[in-house]
């Protein structure tokens, strides 16, 4: 089964992205387990764990990825901020244990001026804490940053080091593609994805991708902007796309929309159409 879909809104409770799920024909979806904007939300009523449960067993979505608050930063140094950031961590990854969903989406967090090799350092520590503290079923999935303003993760390398860090850590990663081209990574054509992914492939291992971010990119390659586009519409080749679609290493890999959906969802509809002929054609 192509794994496909996009970041649904819970709007009215989690459960209800199922149904919206259905709307645009998705096999996979992401969500927030909670207002992300947000750092306190109120515990999950055991009656919407269970009509999660029940809709997830009716729906013909197949992987569910949640994605945590923006709010989060575990590079931060200690005081409040990162006091809040680690527990509203452990709480996000408890929401995903008792929604049953497999893993949690994060970046890695920003540095603030501090330089990486601290906010690297801060962040394996905060880690430790979280995986000691935190269900053990939940994974979490570094997801690559393009890298603006102190942003870790906008390098490969910065993933792979986090991971060395935290050997006890149950890591994944969520590739973004807009993400990767705003940081400087080759996503302007089918042999630039081949590059890019091959050296993804030796730093970290192509088998640690959980999921992928399936965003075009509004600013140029290496601009360290992050501004998702519409698929087709920005500075990642469609040969790009087509070439990640093919890849038979992922076809089990869901992949993701997080771009605006656009009235009566015509922009999910039109970009998932798109990558679903891509996926025929390349099959």
């Amino acid at each position: 089964m192509l794994l496909l879909g996009a970041h649904l809104s819970i709007a009215g409770g989690v459960s209800q992205a199922f149904a919206r799920a259905a709307e645009l024909g998705c096999t996979a979806m992401q969500i927030f387990t909670k207002n992300a904007s947000q750092w306190r939300s109120k515990p999950l009523p055991a009656t919407e764990i269970e009509a999660f449960a029940a809709a997830w067993q009716k729906s013909q979505v197949a992987s569910v990825t949640a994605h945590d608050s923006y709010l989060i930063n575990l590079a931060t140094p200690e005081g409040d901020k990162r006091s809040r950031s680690l527990a509203a961590f452990v709480d996000e990854m408890e929401r995903c244990a008792a929604l049953g969903i497999p893993g949690l989406v994060m970046h890695p967090g920003a540095h603030l001026g501090a330089g990486e090799e601290i906010g690297l350092q801060r962040i394996a520590e905060a880690l430790r804490s979280i995986f000691a503290a935190a269900p053990t079923q939940v994974t979490v999935l570094l997801e690559n940053t393009a890298g603006q303003g102190s942003y870790l993760g906008h390098r490969f390398e910065h993933l792979a080091e986090i991971m060395e860090r935290v050997p006890e850590g149950r890591f994944g990663v969520c590739f973004d593609t807009c993400h990767a081209l705003a940081a400087d990574y080759d996503l302007t054509s089918a042999d630039g994805y081949w590059t890019t992914i091959t050296e993804f492939d030796r730093l970290i291992g192509t088998e640690h991708i959980a999921a992928f971010h399936l965003n075009d990119s509004l600013k140029e390659r290496g601009s360290r902007v992050d501004r998702h586009a519409q698929i087709g519409q920005g500075a990642v080749a469609l040969e790009a796309f087509a070439a990640l679609m093919g890849d038979e290493r992922f076809a089990a890999v869901p992949k993701l929309l997080e771009t605006a959906p656009g009235e009566g969802n015509c922009h999910h509809l039109a970009s998932l159409a798109l990558l679903r002929q891509m996926a025929e054609e390349q099959a």
